[in-house]
């Protein structure tokens, strides 16, 4: 008996069971009666036995034949669901998608990325980490990660959704109570909010039009979160440097204003990443296309 026997010959094997002959079954499954014939026989030399019996009018199993269909004909039915299942998977993005990102975007952009994406796929459950390390996608089962700045795993597929820049910002209430500078060396007067600043100072480096001006920026308060930086400069506190990101919003809305509008900061490249292109499944393409779709606005 060979060890292994071919499952679309035992599958021909099923058709014939079902049809009582050679002919029906060739017809159902589209090919030539000599190609069912063929498939049997190799199925029966693989299982040393004989499983059909032929006679000019029709085919009937043998008792070999009997159980040999009664053991396969659900076996078959589950892989054929199952690839089918597969198939579907591929199709339609359903099941869960696991995210992470780092801490700074998942309040702006990523929540808004996963609420238009759980809109449009409905049969899809978003886990979201937001987190401050680099995280193993594969060791760790992550389907997708956004990173910000230069990428270190190079067996990764990178998509880069644009560059960020950073922006000078206040609320109505600080400008109103303390004016506007008009160049950046009047921000070395001005109250600020700082990101992660030495003793209660940052040194801001902002370009216009290419060239580029350092600035040392003071305040009382410092952060190392775009969150609480944010939420500092809406409460008034002072001038603060956020992603764009953080604040266009703010800014659309009338509660936060820019400040030196013709200058700004670079703030590296945003990245999609993702472990293989390969075979890439359905959920993960679809939130690809999304998170691209998001970031062109």
């Amino acid at each position: 008996m060979s060890a292994t026997i071919d499952l679309n010959d035992l599958a021909t094997f099923i058709r014939v069971a079902e049809r009582g002959s050679f002919s029906g079954a060739a017809r159902s499954l589209g090919v030539p009666t000599s190609t069912v014939s063929r498939a049997i026989a190799r199925l029966e030399e693989s299982l040393s036995v004989r499983l059909l019996q032929r006679t000019t009018r029709k085919v009937s199993l043998t008792r070999e034949g009997a159980f040999l269909r009664e053991r396969s004909e659900g076996a078959l039915e589950s892989l054929s669901g199952a690839a089918k299942a597969l198939r579907d998977l591929q199709e339609a993005p359903r099941g869960v998608l696991r995210i992470t990102a780092p801490q700074d975007l998942g309040p702006t952009l990523v929540a808004e990325i996963v609420h238009r994406y759980v809109t449009r796929y409905p049969e899809v459950r978003v886990e979201v980490e937001l987190s401050g390390r680099i995280v193993d996608l594969v060791g760790e089962g992550f389907d997708v990660a956004i990173r910000a700045g230069r990428l270190r795993d190079s067996s990764l597929v990178a998509r880069k959704l644009g560059d960020l820049c950073a922006w000078l910002v206040a609320s109505p209430s600080y400008v109103q109570a303390n004016g506007l500078p008009r160049s950046p060396a009047e921000l070395e007067r001005h109250q600020h909010v700082l990101f992660r600043a030495s003793e209660g100072e940052a040194l801001l480096r902002l370009r216009r039009r290419g060239a580029g001006v350092k600035v040392r920026a003071r305040g009382p308060i410092s952060g190392d979160d775009f969150g609480f930086v944010r939420g500092a400069v809406l409460a008034g506190a002072g001038i603060g440097l956020l992603p764009s990101i953080h604040c266009d919003e703010a800014i659309r809305e009338g509660r936060m204003v820019r400040v030196l509008p013709d200058f700004d900061a670079g703030g590296g490249a945003l990245y999609l990443v993702y472990p293989t292109a390969r075979h890439l499944p359905a959920k993960v393409a679809a939130f690809r296309e999304l998170a691209l779709e998001v970031f062109a606005r």
